[in-house]
C-alpha cells in the first residue's frame, strides 16, 4: 500500500487572521495606485506611464520633424521594456495625449483617428501612427546628458528615467487628473506664457497668491470657455491648492435678415462631449421646458459651431442662455485639487505658488 504523503499546498497554507491580511495587502495596493497610477510627479507633471511613454518615443527617435511610427510599436515597446500592464491602458494613455479637446498643450503628433469631441474612440493602435511633439520633446531635453536620474526596469534589463528633465511646465501647463484609494487629483492646465512669466516674477520677487492672480488669471482650458469665477475665489483657490472655477460656453448672436437672429456657440466647457451636449439642449426643447428656444444643430467642422435658434427675434438672446446655463453642460464647474507627488514620493495638496516653486526647484537640479 502506498505512503501518504504531505501535499505541497497544505504544507505552504499560513493560518492568519482575514483583518490582518486586507490590512497589509489593501496597504500595498493603495501605495501603489497612488505613487504609480494615479498622482503625478510635481517636477515633471508625469504619471509613470505618460513618463514612459515618452521616453520609448525618443528611444525610437520619434522627433517631431521626422515620420511617424505605428501606435502598435510604440505601445509594444513601452509594455515590453518599461511598463508591463496590458496594451489597452498605454494605447489610451497616448490617445489622450494626442487629444487637442483633451490636452492644453499635447505631447503626442497623432496621425489618423485619434477620437473627438463628440465621445468617438480612436482607431485601433494598428491603423494609427505617432510621433513626439515638439512640446515633448522640451519634456525630454538633456535626457542623454545625465539631466536625470536613471534606474533598473522592471525586469533589470534596462534602465529608465526616474524623472524627465521638463523644460516645459507641464504639471501647470497640462494639469492632471486622477483616483486613488483615499485620495485624488485634479488640477486643471493653465496658460504657458503667463505661467513663464508667473516663473521670472517668482524668481525676482516673492509673489503672495494675490500677485500670482494678476498674472495667471485662471485656468486656460483647452476647449476654450468663459471664466466667470469671481476673482477672491480664484485667488483663494491659489493660496489652498483646492477650489472650484465655473465655465460657461462662448457664444455670440448673429443677426439674420427680417430682424431674426441666431445664437452660435463657438467654445464649449471642458471635458464636455459636444454630442451628449446637444442631445440635451433636444432633449429641453421637446419637453417644452426651454420655451424660449426652437431648434439646435450642429453645423461644426474643424471648429465647434453649435446654432442656437430662438422662437422669435424678440426673443432676449442673454436670457435665453441664462436658461441654457441652468439647465445644461453650456455651464460647468471644476473642482481643483492639487495633490501631487512631491519629490516622486510624498503626497500633498500643494498651493500654486509652491508647485511653481517645485517646478522651478527641479530645473535648477537639472541644470
Amino acid at each position: 500500500m502506498a505512503k501518504k504523503t504531505t501535499s505541497r499546498v497544505e504544507s505552504k497554507v499560513i493560518d492568519q487572521q482575514m483583518g490582518e491580511i486586507l490590512s497589509e495587502r489593501y496597504l500595498s495596493y493603495a501605495l501603489s495606485t497612488i505613487m504609480d497610477r494615479a498622482l503625478p510627479d510635481v517636477r515633471d507633471g508625469m504619471k509613470p506611464v505618460h513618463r514612459r511613454l515618452l521616453y520609448a518615443m525618443s528611444q525610437l527617435n520619434l522627433k517631431h520633424d521626422l515620420p511617424p511610427k505605428k501606435s502598435a510599436r510604440v505601445v509594444g515597446d513601452v509594455i515590453g521594456k518599461y511598463h508591463p500592464h496590458g496594451d489597452t491602458s498605454v494605447y489610451d494613455a497616448m490617445v489622450r495625449l494626442a487629444q487637442e479637446f483633451s490636452v492644453r498643450y499635447p505631447m503626442v503628433d497623432g496621425q489618423g483617428n485619434f477620437g473627438n469631441i463628440d465621445g468617438d474612440n480612436a482607431a485601433a493602435m494598428r491603423y494609427t501612427e505617432a510621433r513626439l511633439t515638439r512640446v515633448a520633446q522640451l519634456m525630454l531635453e538633456g535626457i542623454n546628458e545625465n539631466a536625470v536620474d536613471f534606474r533598473p526596469t522592471y525586469d533589470g534589463s534596462e534602465s529608465e528615467p526616474v524623472v524627465l528633465p521638463g523644460m516645459f511646465p507641464n504639471i501647470l501647463a497640462n494639469g492632471s487628473s486622477g483616483i486613488a484609494v483615499g485620495m485624488a487629483t485634479n488640477i486643471p492646465p493653465f496658460n504657458v506664457a503667463e505661467l513663464c512669466e508667473a516663473s521670472l516674477a517668482l524668481l525676482e520677487d516673492d509673489l503672495d497668491a494675490k500677485g500670482l492672480a494678476k498674472i495667471i488669471k485662471g485656468p486656460d482650458f483647452p476647449t476654450g470657455g468663459t471664466l466667470i469665477e469671481p476673482k477672491a475665489n480664484i485667488i483663494k483657490a491659489y493660496e489652498t491648492g483646492k477650489g472650484a472655477f465655473r465655465m460657461r460656453a462662448k457664444w455670440e448672436r448673429e443677426d439674420l435678415k427680417r430682424g431674426t437672429y441666431q445664437i452660435i456657440i463657438t467654445e464649449i466647457p471642458y471635458q464636455v462631449q459636444k454630442s451628449r451636449l446637444i442631445e440635451k439642449i433636444a432633449e429641453l426643447i421637446n419637453a417644452r421646458k426651454i420655451p424660449l428656444l426652437d431648434d439646435v444643430c450642429d453645423e461644426s467642422a474643424e471648429d465647434i459651431r453649435i446654432v442656437l435658434i430662438p422662437k422669435s427675434g424678440n426673443v432676449d438672446a442673454d436670457l435665453l442662455m441664462e436658461a441654457l446655463f441652468r439647465s445644461t453642460d453650456l455651464e460647468t464647474r471644476f473642482n481643483m485639487n492639487m495633490n501631487v507627488l512631491e519629490n516622486g514620493v510624498t503626497p500633498r495638496v500643494m498651493p500654486l505658488k509652491e508647485v511653481l516653486q517645485a517646478w522651478l526647484d527641479h530645473q535648477q537640479v537639472v541644470l
